[in-house]
């Protein structure tokens, strides 16, 4: 049985800047869950999740209230603004924790990648001068 090491894992360039894509462009959390950050991860898709709910009760609410409108049917109360604010308000934070959570999976990737590169040994040439 191997020992797990107390080193993070470290991963490629392209794979953060893949997770990068995940974080910032479609769910916050997806890609910091993709590079191991479990935790961080975690988080992220827990505020972005239900801030998104929120806002799209809000929505659906806000959208059937117009249609009994329209339809000249008894319309329920607005929404609630608190819904959407706090929607928006906790997407924001689980997105900003996840641009935080890829600029530092990005410095480690290229990090990584300069360590990589400075214990490369020197390449062999062939040399036929005999």
């Amino acid at each position: 049985d191997a020992v797990p090491s107390s080193r993070p894992k470290t991963f490629s360039r392209t794979r953060v800047a893949t997770a990068i894509i995940m974080n910032l462009t479609a769910t916050p959390g997806l890609g910091s869950l993709m590079c191991g950050r479990k935790w961080a991860g975690l988080g992220q898709l827990a505020f972005s999740v239900t801030g998104f709910c929120l806002i799209m009760v809000w929505m659906l609410k806000l959208i059937y209230r117009s249609t009994m409108v329209q339809m000249e049917e008894p319309a329920p109360a607005a929404p609630a603004d608190w819904m959407w604010k706090w929607g928006v308000l906790l997407f924001g934070i689980g997105w900003l924790w996840s641009l935080v959570t890829s600029l530092s999976l990005w410095r480690e990737a290229k990090a990584a990648e300069q360590t990589m590169k400075a214990n490369v040994p020197p390449k062999i040439t062939d040399e036929n001068k005999f």
